[in-house]
């Protein structure tokens, strides 16, 4: 098992860690700062700051699995080609330091709390999510026309307005009562310990409420200049809404 100390602090840019194991997967740590693929966010990248000083590039994140292709409560850091020999070198039990690159990550955590703001301004099921470091995307399942200038000013006025983000939890129970919370139609919130994670935006006017594993600012007029780019017609069912930075 992996501790998973972005799920609580984002802003975490670096944390001491312990080898676990290394394989074909990457290198697992006993804790990381990195965020593994998944919920429709890109993995981390960074590097592993080896007791002599030499560092280990990291170019994904990934979630660990079995042989049966099952997660297994790991985190695997995925290196870069090209570093065999550094690798060879490594061993569970060895102390690094594991480091994100932070830049990227923050471009990622801006980006994934502007796609609950266009939950907030397009009330649908998604059916689509891609988040990036450079662009973002939400498909939509619905049959109406969506307009950017529309949207771009509704995110533009929910970035000014300065609403906090905050990082709570409910029961699985609590989830199962309250099906509506979930408003992606592909992917389901993470589940396995009893309690599931969600994301408020706004506070008790709740402009964005649900259950949701990714990295996120902590309040909306941290994520700048967002505009949508670009709106295409995916299906008879689909409207896609594209994401970039101003």
């Amino acid at each position: 098992m992996t501790q998973e100390l972005f799920r609580q602090d984002a802003y975490l840019r670096e944390t001491p860690a312990t080898v676990l194991a290394l394989g074909e997967q990457g290198v697992v740590l006993d804790r990381t700062v990195f965020y593994p693929l998944g919920g429709g966010q890109a993995g981390d990248t960074g590097m592993l700051v080896l007791p002599d000083g030499r560092l280990l590039q990291i170019a994904d994140t990934r979630k660990a699995k079995d042989e049966q292709g099952l997660p297994t409560g790991g985190v695997a850091h995925v290196p870069q080609p090209g570093q065999e020999a550094l690798l060879a070198e490594l061993r569970p039990g060895d102390a690094v330091v594991a480091r994100i690159d932070w830049d990227r990550r923050h471009r990622l955590m801006r980006f994934h709390t502007t796609t609950h703001l266009l939950c907030h301004l397009v009330p649908q099921l998604v059916n689509g999510c891609s988040i990036t470091p450079d662009y973002a995307r939400l498909d939509f399942n619905m049959t109406d026309p969506l307009e950017k200038e529309a949207l771009t000013a509704g995110i533009a006025r929910l970035v000014a307005a300065g609403h906090a983000v905050e990082i709570g939890a409910i029961t699985d129970e609590d989830l199962d009562a309250n099906p509506a919370l979930v408003k992606s139609m592909s992917v389901q919130p993470p589940r396995g310990t009893g309690r599931v994670r969600t994301i408020r935006i706004g506070g008790a006017s709740a402009i964005d409420y649900q259950p949701c594993g990714g990295t996120h600012v902590a309040n909306t007029s941290e994520i700048g200049a967002v505009v949508v780019t670009k709106i295409e017609k995916k299906s008879a069912t689909t409207r896609r809404v594209v994401l970039g930075f101003a």
